[in-house]
């Protein structure tokens, strides 16, 4: 066996079931989980019938690198999207379709890293434990820079010793952040890209929830934003990841790509030919019709929108909690322990959240997920009312 896999730390999800197996909530009260981020809005109907309508492409082996109408598709929204030049992403050359984003970011971190020692992945603090897991079986270290609220919930990149960009190969952003909903400003992606070229890393920058966001006439920045304003065409050392599974409630479809920089894609591409992760072509044809429509993600935004008006006006007054940049998560501070606080308001209310603690990883005696737990404002709004009600019951409770 890979000796690297006994470095893997359990998922959160795993310590939050041993957390809560003894814990026995009421009765009487119906659960309603916040600790999952499965998006549970209905998926667009035109994009099932694009599914349905293409089953005959069951029989058809898809290829790795995708049909030129999605990567056309992906590459025009990016230039929408992101102010980028248009006709400056070339879809046979800087783009690639895969199935989520969960799987690409492992796999490029397999085909970025040179094994060599010393070599580090840096990683913001909390995280999504992905990055973490990538970088160990990659063969390199992870570095964690921490998220606190002193630094707007951003790393503190002005602080990273020279010694570790110059050991470092990736760089991992998640913009808007998970968990804490903070978004990377443009001049610090700009001052990153600088970096990179001064130390020779690259960017991977995690997206994902990049389409949640409460201001329309503000769409934040993306990586692909800086390069644009950088002039940066060539997207030289930045790829960035996308998913349809939060801006079009399509988790079920495994559908999203990277984008950016020709050359690394182009070895990217030559390791997935062997990962043996092609899109079915029928899920490429429906994610064209997904990425070709904004009016579904826009609709998707005002009922996030109005789910944290609503529970945070029956939490502000008792939780150190406010308003994230983006994303749909809430990451407040809590009263007591944040293990204590997710097993008790389990047991007492039947809601689930999970500890901020593990989502982060100790360092230098400091974890910036401890006292907090994360949210998933994911449920329908009438859920997610009930569950403030109960948190705030079982707040004013202590």
């Amino acid at each position: 066996m890979n000796d690297a896999l006994t470095l893997l730390q359990p998922y959160p999800f795993e310590k939050l079931r041993g957390l809560l197996a003894d814990a026995k909530p009421s009765a009487d009260k119906r659960p309603i989980s916040l600790s999952i981020g499965e998006p549970k809005h209905r998926s667009p109907d035109f994009v099932a019938q694009a599914l349905t309508d293409n089953l005959d492409q069951l029989a058809v082996y898809p290829t790795t690198l995708g049909i030129p109408a999605l990567r056309e598709s992906i590459a025009r929204w990016c230039e929408r999207r992101f102010g980028v030049t248009a006709g400056a992403v070339d879809p046979a050359r800087h783009v690639l379709p895969v199935n989520g984003t969960r799987e690409a970011l492992f796999a490029f971190t397999q085909a970025v890293v040179r094994r060599e020692p010393g070599a580090l992945v840096l990683s913001p603090n909390p995280f999504y434990q992905i990055y973490e897991g990538a970088a160990l079986l990659a063969g390199a270290t992870p570095h964690y820079l921490p998220c606190t609220e002193a630094n707007g919930f951003n790393p503190d990149f002005d602080a990273v010793p020279t010694d570790v960009w110059q050991r470092t190969q990736i760089l991992f952003l998640c913009s808007p952040g998970n968990p804490t909903g903070a978004l990377v400003p443009l001049d610090t992606l700009k001052r990153l890209i600088t970096l990179a070229d001064e130390h020779d890393f690259v960017i991977a920058a995690d997206e994902c929830y990049s389409e949640l966001y409460f201001d329309e006439s503000q769409p934040p920045a993306g990586l692909l934003t800086a390069c644009a304003a950088l002039g940066r065409d060539d997207f030289h050392r930045c790829v960035v990841f996308h998913s349809l599974s939060k801006r079009s409630n399509l988790p079920g479809l495994r559908s999203g790509f990277v984008a950016g920089d020709a050359e690394i894609l182009k070895a990217f591409l030559l390791y997935r030919t062997y990962h043996g992760c092609a899109m079915p072509v029928q899920t490429q044809l429906a994610s064209i019709a997904a990425w070709n429509d904004e009016a579904h993600v826009r609709a998707n935004r005002e009922l996030y929108r109005e789910k944290f008006d609503a529970v945070l006006d029956i939490l502000a007054p008792v939780m150190d909690v406010r308003r994230p940049d983006g994303g749909f998560y809430l990451w407040p501070r809590t009263p007591i322990d944040d293990q204590r606080f997710t097993r008790e308001l389990f047991a007492r209310e039947h809601v689930t959240v999970v500890p901020g603690s593990y989502l982060s990883r100790e360092v230098d005696g400091l974890n910036p997920g401890s006292g907090r737990v994360r949210m998933a404002l994911v449920a329908p709004l009438a859920e997610c009312i009930e569950a403030a009600q109960r948190i705030r019951a079982f707040i004013e409770s202590l």
